[in-house]
């Protein structure tokens, strides 16, 4: 009786990794070489632990590195190394330029007025 060969099916280990204030969670996968980074996150259930998740829609990355297809593969076409971690990335509430503008202009507003005790 020969014994059973899987020396094609080489697994590797990533993590998806998704963040809202509130909550943080990274779900650790062994996954088949020549994954996607899509089909990671479709694997890992995330979008179970968090409804919003959209993944057909909302951007994704490999340690902070977007996956846009600008210069980098996109999340369907770039496959897993091992250790990676996709991110998927939550939709800007704001743009960060009038983030800090509204912290700067509060900021200003909240400081004494040393002029007036001239």
């Amino acid at each position: 009786m020969a014994a059973d060969d899987d020396s094609g099916d080489e697994m590797i280990s990533v993590e998806v990794a998704y963040a809202t204030p509130e909550k943080q969670l990274i779900v650790p996968l062994t996954v088949p070489v020549g994954t996607t980074a899509y089909d990671a996150v479709k694997l890992s259930a995330i979008s179970e632990e968090f409804p919003e998740i959209n993944i057909e829609k909302d951007e994704m990355g490999i340690f902070s590195k977007p996956l846009d297809g600008k210069g980098r593969p996109t999340a369907d076409e770039y496959q897993l190394c091992a250790g990676d971690r996709v991110e998927i990335y939550r939709p800007l509430i704001i743009d960060p330029k009038s983030a800090r503008l509204n912290r700067a202009q509060a900021a200003k507003s909240s400081k004494p007025n040393t002029q007036a005790r001239k």
